[in-house]
């Protein structure tokens, strides 16, 4: 299954991916009315400091400990991917104490997301990895 993976020597630490990620799962088709003047809810984050930075994200573990600790059953695997109910979710935050990479946040309406590889989004691959300019977030099976 392909994935998405971060090579921290190529990231610039711009958090484009983070914006062009917070656009293509806004349902808007001008990024500029989406994103401007609005807090952004990105399902990746850049992390690090001025030396280093990497994108985080989910890796769709084949043994998703999120999945087991969800109560409301809003998380589950479709095709190798783990895949969020929005309105099953009912804000416990029990996924997001438990995945060991730091992938699940709080999003907006006090429910969780994560990434979903953009598989909702016509984008073909995840806007992440489109939009970032330096190739430091690749989509592939590895």
């Amino acid at each position: 299954m392909k994935r998405v993976y971060a090579n921290e020597k190529w990231c610039l630490g711009c958090h484009l991916c983070e914006y062009n990620c917070a656009f293509a799962n806004s349902k808007e088709v001008n990024m500029i009315k989406a994103l401007k003047g609005k807090k952004i809810f990105p399902r990746i984050h850049v992390d690090g400091d001025n030396s280093i930075n990497f994108a985080v994200s989910c890796r769709h573990c084949q043994d998703p400990i999120c999945v087991k600790s969800c109560i409301s059953g809003a998380l589950s695997i479709k095709d190798g991917v783990i895949c969020i109910d929005h309105d099953k979710c009912v804000g416990c935050l029990t996924c997001i104490l438990v995945c060991p990479y730091g992938a699940v946040a709080k999003g907006k309406n006090g429910v969780v997301q994560k990434c979903e590889l953009c598989l909702e989004n016509s984008c073909g691959e995840p806007a992440c990895v489109k939009g970032c300019p330096n190739n430091a977030i690749v989509y592939e099976e590895r």
